[in-house]
């Protein structure tokens, strides 16, 4: 007698589609797209020339070439910089090994205040580096460097963490091979390791830089807060709700809003595309 194996599926832990889709829709909705589409439609009361004429207004402009310039350069320091954090981390044991794994994630648990109080009080020409570095000329505190320093330190969790699982699970072994053969340190490490971390790369570039384009806390002790200057589009948007003009806040958010989710689609298309072309070597 011939037996056919059951063609029912097995049975989920979760519940099932339909039911996981509408949680996941509900909360998604009531969490992000409802307070998103409360900001639109705030801004939408103006008409197009008022939301323009706001957007375009030079102290918003020069406030955002600041908040993306700033977190773009900050994310990309954190690239090479977590990940030799996390290669240190994955394959080496030391003492403290564990501390320091634990103190990367020290940033995610700070209050952003506290750390903005922190690097400006180390920073400050009257701190322990700044002082150090104000008779070379090299000022950090109040000025676009300093903005990039808080950055610096809020995002690079997001790139260890992200980087860290993906070395975990590469083993020595092709390079091991790949120096048996004969190739140079550097040759494994172009050819090799980096092909299957560029994603995780690129997913903590993106995280760390979506994570610091909004930062407030850390930046606004730090900054100086000088108009066309070192001056933040958050900054601005609470200066705006300080002044009740919540329409002229609303639209400098909608501006954020655009110029950000069209950059992450940018990169996230970038990412999809070299996961295809990994794929198929």
């Amino acid at each position: 007698m011939v037996t056919f194996p059951s063609r029912r599926s097995p049975r989920a832990i979760l519940p099932g589609f339909a039911l996981s889709l509408g949680y996941s829709l509900l909360y998604l909705s009531l969490i992000v797209l409802i307070p998103l589409a409360a900001l639109v439609l705030k801004a939408s009361s103006l008409s197009w020339g008022e939301f323009w004429a706001v957007v375009s207004s030079p102290r918003v402009v020069a406030a955002l070439g600041l908040s993306f310039g700033a977190a773009a350069i900050a994310s990309l320091v954190n690239v090479p910089l977590g990940l030799l954090l996390a290669w240190v981390l994955v394959r080496y044991e030391f003492p403290g090994r564990r501390l320091v794994d634990a103190l990367v994630d020290l940033p995610f648990a700070l209050p952003t205040a506290v750390a903005g109080i922190t690097l400006t009080a180390l920073l400050a020409p009257e701190g322990w580096v700044g002082s150090l570095l104000e008779p070379w000329g090299i000022k950090l505190a109040y000025t676009r460097l300093g903005v990039v320093l808080a950055l610096v330190f809020i995002g690079i969790p997001f790139v260890v963490r992200t980087v860290q699982p993906v070395l975990e699970g590469l083993g020595k072994e092709f390079e091991e091979a790949a120096l048996t053969l004969g190739a140079s340190p550097w040759q494994t490490f172009r050819r090799v390791i980096l092909p299957p971390l560029l994603p995780a790369l690129l997913t903590g570039f993106s995280l760390a830089f979506a994570r610091t384009l909004g930062e407030y806390g850390s930046v606004v002790f730090i900054s100086g807060n000088l108009p066309f200057q070192t001056e933040i589009a958050p900054l601005l948007i609470v200066a705006r709700l300080e002044q009740y003009d919540y329409t002229g806040a609303a639209a400098i958010g909608v501006g954020m809003l655009a110029l950000a989710l069209g950059l992450l689609l940018l990169i996230n298309g970038i990412q999809v595309r070299l996961s295809r072309r990994l794929e198929g070597e």
